[in-house]
């Protein structure tokens, strides 16, 4: 790639705006390269819900579809699960989607005096 010398009147400048210059003023040879950053993937989270004794079913099932856009087939999938198993995995996100979604369901929980319990764990 050949440089044009830089016009008269604009002195040490180049043709991207007065950056980087060198004020000779000759022409320059160069090899253009263009580098790609390698983008690393996110970590994502598992969001679980873990069961207790005392928050009903259908409020699980309410908020598995209020903050995790399930379908109500789904969140009665997920809630057995957790009732039955202990602990059940709501979705996998990015670790700032994942702590929203813990914080929404626990603040949900807790506003509606329910001891429900929710986690984000690395995958």
């Amino acid at each position: 790639m050949r440089l044009a010398p830089a016009p008269a009147h604009a002195g040490p400048q180049d043709d991207e705006g007065g950056k980087g210059g060198d004020g000779r003023g000759g022409t320059e040879t160069g090899t253009a390269t263009k580098t790609r950053p390698k983008t690393k993937r996110p970590n994502l989270y598992r969001v679980l819900l873990l069961n207790d004794d005392y928050t009903p079913m259908e409020f699980v099932v309410l908020v598995l579809q209020d903050v995790f856009n399930k379908s109500r087939e789904e969140a009665m999938q997920i809630m057995l699960h957790v009732h039955q198993k202990g602990v059940g995995e709501c979705g996998v996100y990015p670790y700032e989607v994942a702590e929203t979604k813990v914080t929404r369901v626990m603040d949900t929980a807790r506003k509606n005096q329910h001891p429900l319990q929710c986690v984000m764990e690395k995958q």
